[in-house]
């Protein structure tokens, strides 16, 4: 209401000075121009300074940027052996890397060393560690259902970056139906990347709530068994190698296949009654799915367990290993690690959060992990104090 009192003001006294001193003919063009401008400039000036009270400017994301790549070159984290940057300006977050000039100077002078390779190593159809540097690989911006692969949107990341990609990562929604991915593989494999799956069991683009269709009981009970096999035999006739992931993030409430909507903490109605009964759940559907795809003679898939870095609930059962499938099971481990993704979220380090989540990696599995997800907003954040994940 403040600004629209002020508009209405600032019409008025420019709408009586150019009625005043204009030619009729060019009142209206006048007056809409200069209007305009002055509200314009009032309203600039009130995002630059109308700082809140008691809380410090954010360091910018080119800061963030730098300070991301630093540490992954410090050596403090010799397990990290990948990382793909999440390029999307979604809801309100700004993340994409060239959301200024200076994030992408940032990003593109970080990634350019030789220490961040292209080419992967394979071996046996899986995906190996590099024999030296970390993987680059990344979300190209596929859209807001993250699956609209195409090769203009991976070619311009690339172009942005300055370097081609290991992998390019797009999800497989299940939506009406269990389907392989089978054009976006090609696509991605005839542009010489390897093509990321993330196998994402819902039937709308919906958070924070169960999915009416693809819950992990009928998982396990094989209600989709045909589906799944179908899908297996597709990954195994293009005869390539194929990273993939099942229920990325499973320890954040914002996705339906979190414990929360599974049995939570619950311990009575599924499986071991020493274990609660969402990340069983989980932990059994991740683990039909991998031996569905191996009865299936899918051998060339690299399997990866996707965690938040903090998640949600702050609970004792939604710790990450609670829903690790086994070592058995998975290959490599993987990480979302987030600075705010919206202006006025708390402020962290990509070092800083490593910091917090890197210990509860290495308790999980003596594996290689990637972060597969890690970006920032262009917006200011608050700054925040150092908070371990209650793990």
């Amino acid at each position: 209401m403040g600004c629209l009192a002020g508009k209405q003001g600032i019409e008025g006294i420019f709408g009586w000075i150019i009625a005043a001193h204009c030619p009729l003919p060019v009142i209206h063009c006048l007056w809409s121009f200069v209007f305009d401008m002055m509200y314009s400039f009032l309203l600039m000036a009130l995002v630059l300074f109308q700082q809140p009270q008691g809380i410090p400017p954010a360091p910018v994301k080119a800061t963030w940027i730098e300070n991301a790549f630093l540490t992954l070159e410090s050596g403090r984290f010799p397990k990290i052996a990948a990382i793909a940057w999440w390029h999307e300006n979604f809801d309100r977050s700004v993340l994409r890397i060239d959301s200024s000039r200076a994030a992408l100077e940032a990003y593109r002078n970080g990634v350019a060393p030789a220490s961040f390779v292209t080419r992967p190593r394979i071996r046996q159809n899986k995906l190996l560690p590099a024999l030296e540097g970390i993987y680059h690989g990344a979300f190209p911006d596929l859209g807001s259902t993250e699956d609209q692969v195409d090769a203009r949107r991976i070619h311009e990341f690339e172009r942005l970056a300055g370097k081609p990609l290991a992998w390019v990562y797009f999800s497989n929604n299940w939506y009406g139906q269990i389907r392989f991915p089978i054009n976006e593989v090609a696509l991605i494999n005839n542009m010489g990347r390897l093509p990321f799956i993330r196998m994402m069991p819902r039937s709308r683009f919906e958070e924070s709530g169960p999915d009416p269709v693809y819950s992990l009981q009928r998982i396990i009970d094989g209600a989709f068994d045909d589906e799944l096999r179908q899908w297996a035999r597709d990954a195994a006739a293009t005869g390539i190698p194929l990273l993939v992931e099942f229920g990325t993030e499973m320890n954040g409430d914002w996705f339906p296949w979190n414990g929360r909507y599974n049995g939570g903490a619950e311990t009575q109605g599924y499986g071991d009654p020493a274990l609660a009964d969402g990340p069983e759940r989980f932990r059994d559907a991740y683990r039909h799915i991998i031996e569905l795809c191996d009865s299936q003679g899918a051998d060339n898939i690299t399997w990866f367990f996707h965690i938040d870095a903090y998640g949600a609930p702050e609970a004792d059962w939604n710790q990450p290993r609670n829903y690790y499938p086994g070592d058995q099971y998975i290959d490599w481990l993987g990480v979302s690690v987030y600075g705010p993704q919206e202006a006025g979220e708390d402020y962290q380090e990509f070092g800083e959060i490593l910091d917090d989540v890197y210990p509860v990696l290495l308790d999980l599995a003596d594996k290689p992990v990637a972060v597969l997800e890690f970006a920032v907003t262009e917006l200011g954040a608050r700054r925040r104090l150092s908070l371990a994940p209650n793990w």
